[in-house]
């Protein structure tokens, strides 16, 4: 469990769609499946946030950049 708690915070991109951007928050269900909320650094051209997105962790490449926040 550790190692996805681990993940918050680090930079991601999803292998199926290139979406990029920052872990926010991880989910453990009740059937095993382990997801990570996450959120686009780049903003809206209306200066707003993007919204995040829940990624099963299988699918993203993690940076090995450190994390741009500790936890």
């Amino acid at each position: 469990m550790n190692k996805y708690l681990d993940l918050l915070g680090k930079k991601a991109t999803d292998k199926v769609t290139e979406l990029s951007g920052v872990i926010e928050s991880v989910s453990f269900d009740l059937y095993g499946c382990i997801q990570a909320l996450l959120k686009p650094i780049a903003l809206k051209e209306d200066g707003t946030m993007r919204d995040g997105y829940w990624l099963d962790v299988s699918r993203l490449t993690i940076s090995d950049e450190a994390a741009v926040m500790q936890h």
